[in-house]
């Protein structure tokens, strides 16, 4: 089991690697990154040149409704602190995750709540 886990994370750091090599965030369009765990998940708009966080937001203090249901509440917190901060287009980093489940639905509602990437 812990040589399976290992495989998937090397697998995971790999795909990391490929789109961290395309995706580069700046202070007008910064980077949405997603990362998720088995409890958790975060969301972060970086601005790669100056190697700063301008927002975040997680889902550690909401205890109530589901997985999907808090990462949905997620994307609508980072976009309404980016739109606090006059950011309207980012560029999106799923880190490493398919494009499914949890990833998409922070990226769905970040998108409904003004962002554009």
């Amino acid at each position: 089991m812990k040589l399976l886990k290992n495989l998937k994370l090397a697998k995971r750091f790999r795909i990391k690697k490929r789109i961290r090599s395309q995706v580069q965030g700046i202070a007008e369009r910064p980077r949405l990154s997603v990362f998720r765990s088995n409890k958790f998940i975060y969301a972060q708009l970086i601005d790669d040149a100056s190697q700063t966080t301008l927002a975040s937001a997680s889902d550690r203090k909401m205890t109530s409704g589901s997985k999907a249901e808090r990462a949905q509440a997620v994307g609508e917190a980072i976009a309404k602190e980016a739109k606090a901060k006059n950011i309207t287009t980012v560029v999106f980093d799923r880190n490493g995750y398919k494009y499914i489940g949890r990833v998409k639905i922070l990226a769905d509602s970040a998108r409904e709540g003004g962002l554009q990437f």
